[in-house]
């Protein structure tokens, strides 16, 4: 048992280091992170749409947002572990959220990394990993599998 413990905790070393190596390859590091959720949850706030929805669930809280998100991107980029919540439930029942808001975060988002990425390569793994993110939430929150059955489409 404590051979299968220690090989686990070498696995998971081995893929943080990979993880760490290939993102400082590309100019992302944790100040980069920061910098990055920093930047984009001002811009949030300040958004028409997207900060009114974002302020009516965080209204008081968004210092403990920002270090989550930043738990968050860490834990999904540089594969630190950091973070532990459940986005998906997070989610659930926010008032105010809705499926056309996603291509708006998205397009902010990806404003925010064509200004600050280190690379172009950073740019592009943040875009691809926020859009997969954001395809796979939208999906969770909103689509009902029923709307696709062939059964129920005119003919």
């Amino acid at each position: 048992m404590n051979n299968d413990l220690q090989g686990r905790a070498a696995h998971v070393a081995g893929i943080r280091e990979r993880a760490e190596t290939d993102m400082l390859r590309i100019g992302v590091d944790a100040a980069f992170i920061e910098k990055l959720v920093d930047t984009f949850y001002i811009r949030i706030q300040k958004h028409p749409r997207l900060g009114p929805v974002f302020d009516a669930k965080l209204s008081g809280r968004w210092p403990e947002h920002m270090e989550k998100m930043k738990r968050f991107w860490s834990s999904v980029a540089l594969k630190s572990g950091a973070y532990g919540g459940k986005p998906l439930q997070a989610h659930l029942g926010v008032e105010g959220i809705a499926p056309d808001l996603f291509p708006e975060w998205l397009a902010l988002f990806a404003v925010t990394l064509a200004e600050i990425a280190p690379s172009k390569e950073a740019e592009n793994w943040f875009t691809a990993t926020a859009e997969r993110i954001a395809s796979s939430m939208s999906l969770s929150l909103y689509y009902n599998p029923a709307l696709d059955d062939p059964a129920t489409k005119p003919a």
